[in-house]
C-alpha cells in the first residue's frame, strides 16, 4: 500500500482522553478513532492487526478440532432468565445493553454467549455419540461499562473469541480444558507477548475452576501474585497465601479498656503498644440478594489483613438459598444513609466486637433479623487478642475464642499480599506484577445445561445434563496489550507476527528520480517475496516520514537515501534501533528471512 493513497493521519500531541501509553499511541498513530465513550472505529492499519490476531486465534483453535460458527449478537431475555443471569447482568452488574423491541419483547446485546450456545446444544445434541463437541466464534461483544477507559482495554464494544465445549463427563471436559490451555499459550507466544497464566475467579460466568492469561504490563488493571519458582500464580482476587506469623500477645487477662479516638488499627496499636497481628477487626458489610432481601454480614479478620471482597461475594452467593434467593446483586460497606434504613440504634463503628448484638437490626420483612457472622482463617489461632467492645471508645484486650467470643464460621476471606508465604512451599514468598487479562478459560460443569435443560442420553440410556467448558480471548484487547507491552518514547513497536505491515520503504525525497525508482522497485519486490510492505511516497519531509514510521511501529524501515549511490539501502530495525546497509538486490531475501524467523 502506498501511504500517499491511504487514509493516514497521525497526531503529534497526546489526545486528552487517553490515559495509558497504548491508548495514546493508537490514537496518535491513527490506528483507532473515538466515536463515543468506549466505542472506537478500527482504521485500516488497526484492522490489519486485528485480522492477524484473529487468524492466529483461528489457526490454533482449528488445530484442536474446534469448529467455527457465528452466533447472534442480539439475544432474547427469556434465555438469560432461564439461566438466572438476566437480573445479574442487567441490574446487579448492569453490564448488558438491554432493549425492548416493537413487540414489547425484552432483548439484550450479547456480552457473552453461554445461553445461546446452550440453547443450540439443547436442540441439537441428543446422544453421547455426538460428544465431545466444541464450537467457537470471533464476534463483536457489548458491555455497558460504568467507566469505559484505556481505549480498547475496557470499551463498550470489542472483538472477542469465545468458545464452548460440550462433554459427557468431567474427565472429557478436563481434556479439552488442557487443550485450550496449550492453545492459548500458543496464541500469546505466536503474537510475541510475554504473559503469565494464573488461577482466577470465575465471577458471573460461574463454574468449578478457571484460569486467566495475563499479558504482563505496568499499566495492567489486574495484580498477578506469583512465586519465583514458577509453581504458583493467581490473580489477586483468587490468590491464597500464608500470612506472616502473628506476634504473640502480651495481654494475659481479659478486660475492657478505655481506648478513646482509636477507630483505626494504627491508632489502636499506638495506644496499646501492640502489633496489628494481635487484633481482630470486625468489618460490617451489607449484602443485597435478587429477591430484595438485605443481609448484614460481619467479617472478623486479623488487624493487618484486608477482606478479599471477591472471595466474600462468592461465599455469599453460595449462601443465597439460605435467604430464599438465587444470587447476590450488591455488596458494600453500608454508609450512614444505608445504616439509617435498617439500624435500630447507632452502631459503635470502629469498636465493633464479633458478638455485636442482633438487636442493632430493626425488624423488617426485607432485612434478615440476624447478622451473618464469618471469620477469616487468620483469626482462628489468635489468643489473648484485642477486639472491639461494642462501645465507642472501648476495646476488649486478652480475648479468646470459646471463652470471650464464639468463633464464627471460618474460611479464606483474606487478600494475599506481597511477602506472604506460599502454600505449596513456605520458603517461597509471593511477588506481584501487573497484568492485562487477555484470555480466560472456564470449567463450567452443568451450571448452564442444568438451568436450560440441555441434556444427552448416555451409554446406559440415561438422560444427563451436558458438561460444559467456556474459553474466551479478547482479540482487540490483545492487540492493544501488545502496544502496552512494547513501545518506547518514539511510538509503537509491533511484534512482527501481528504488525500491520512488516516493512515500510521510505523515500526521503520523492522528487529525486533514483530514490523513487529504487523505492518503488523494492516495494514491489518485497511484497512479491511475501514481505508485507508500505511505500511512503508522500510529499513530506524526510524527518516527518521517519517519525511516522517509528510512531506506527512497523518492524523494518528501508530508506532509499544517499547509500543508493553505492548500490545499497539503509535498513533500520524498529525493536533494537540497529541500522545496517544492505545491497539493493539482496533486500528482499534479507527481510524475508528476518520475517520468516519471527512469524
Amino acid at each position: 500500500m502506498r501511504l500517499s493513497q491511504m487514509l493516514f493521519v497521525t497526531l503529534r500531541e497526546d489526545p486528552a482522553e487517553a490515559e495509558i501509553p497504548s491508548h495514546k499511541l493508537l490514537l496518535r498513530a491513527g490506528y483507532i478513532r473515538r466515536i463515543a465513550s468506549g466505542v472506537y472505529a478500527y482504521m485500516p492499519l488497526m484492522w490489519r492487526v486485528l485480522q492477524k490476531v484473529s487468524q492466529i486465534v483461528r489457526e490454533e483453535m482449528n488445530a484442536t478440532g474446534a469448529q467455527e460458527c457465528l452466533l447472534p449478537q442480539i439475544q432474547p431475555a427469556e434465555l438469560w432468565q432461564e439461566s438466572g443471569r438476566w437480573d445479574t447482568y442487567t441490574k446487579a452488574e448492569g453490564i448488558m445493553f438491554s432493549l425492548t423491541d416493537r413487540q414489547d419483547r425484552e432483548m439484550g446485546l450479547g456480552p457473552t454467549h453461554e445461553e445461546v450456545i446452550t440453547t443450540i446444544a439443547r436442540e441439537t445434541i441428543r446422544s453421547y455419540r455426538q460428544l465431545p463437541t466444541h464450537l467457537y466464534q470471533i464476534q463483536t461483544k457489548f458491555r455497558d461499562e460504568i467507566r469505559p477507559r484505556f481505549g480498547l482495554m475496557r470499551g463498550r464494544e470489542f472483538i472477542m473469541k469465545d468458545g464452548y465445549s460440550f462433554h459427557a463427563s468431567e474427565e472429557s471436559l478436563k481434556e479439552t480444558y488442557a487443550e485450550m490451555d496449550r492453545a492459548y499459550r500458543n496464541i500469546l507466544t505466536r503474537c510475541g507477548l510475554k504473559f503469565q497464566a494464573v488461577e482466577a475467579d470465575s465471577g458471573a460466568i460461574g463454574g468449578s475452576g478457571s484460569q486467566e492469561f495475563m499479558v504482563l504490563a505496568d499499566a495492567g488493571e489486574d495484580a498477578v501474585m506469583y512465586t519465583e519458582d514458577g509453581q504458583y500464580a493467581a490473580n489477586l482476587e483468587k490468590a491464597v497465601s500464608l500470612p506472616p506469623a502473628a506476634i504473640a500477645s502480651e495481654f494475659t487477662t481479659t478486660e475492657k479498656r478505655a481506648t478513646p479516638d482509636t477507630a483505626t488499627i494504627a491508632t489502636l496499636c499506638d495506644l496499646l503498644h501492640c502489633s496489628p497481628t494481635q487484633i481482630v477487626k470486625n468489618v460490617l458489610y451489607q449484602a443485597v440478594y435478587d429477591n430484595g432481601m438485605t443481609v448484614l454480614v460481619l467479617v472478623s479478620i486479623r488487624g493487618d489483613r484486608d477482606v478479599n471482597e471477591t472471595k466474600l461475594t462468592n461465599e455469599l452467593t453460595r449462601r443465597a438459598t439460605d435467604y430464599q434467593a438465587t444470587t447476590l446483586i450488591a455488596l458494600d460497606v453500608p454508609d450512614a444513609d444505608a445504616q439509617a434504613k435498617w439500624a435500630a440504634k447507632p452502631l459503635p463503628l470502629g469498636y465493633i466486637a464479633p458478638d455485636l448484638a442482633d438487636d442493632y437490626i430493626a425488624a423488617s420483612k426485607t432485612v434478615a433479623p440476624k447478622f451473618l457472622r464469618l471469620a477469616d482463617n487468620t483469626v482462628t489461632e489468635l489468643t489473648n487478642f484485642v477486639t472491639g467492645a461494642n462501645e465507642t471508645g472501648y476495646h476488649t484486650v486478652g480475648a479468646n475464642w470459646g471463652e470471650t467470643y464464639t468463633l464464627p464460621d471460618t474460611l479464606d476471606l483474606d487478600t494475599a499480599m506481597v511477602g506472604d508465604r506460599a502454600l505449596h512451599d513456605p520458603n517461597q514468598t509471593l511477588q506481584t506484577a501487573r497484568g492485562i487479562e487477555a484470555g480466560h478459560i472456564f470449567q463450567l460443569g452443568t451450571k448452564y445445561s442444568a438451568a436450560l435443560g440441555a441434556t444427552f442420553t448416555d451409554e446406559d440410556g440415561k438422560n444427563k445434563p451436558l458438561v460444559m467448558g467456556c474459553y474466551g480471548i479478547g482479540v482487540s484487547r490483545l492487540a492493544q496489550s501488545a502496544v502496552e507491552q512494547s513501545h518506547d518514547q518514539n511510538g509503537i513497536i509491533w511484534p512482527v507476527a501481528i504488525a500491520p505491515y512488516h516493512a515500510v520503504v521510505v523515500v526521503p525525497n520523492i522528487n529525486t528520480e533514483a530514490q523513487m525508482t529504487i523505492g518503488t522497485q523494492l516495494y514491489e519486490a518485497l511484497n512479491a517475496a511475501g514481505v508485507e510492505t508500505l511505500l511512503d511516497d508522500r510529499k513530506e519531509r524526510a524527518g516527518v516520514k521517519f517519525k511516522d514510521a517509528e510512531l506506527i511501529g512497523i518492524p523494518y524501515r528501508v530508506v532509499t537515501g544517499r547509500s543508493i549511490e553505492s548500490g545499497k539501502v539503509e535498513i533500520v530495525e524498529r525493536l533494537t534501533g540497529a541500522t545496517q546497509e544492505v545491497a539493493i538486490e539482496e533486500v528482499a531475501e534479507f527481510l524475508k528471512a528476518k520475517v520468516m524467523a519471527t512469524v
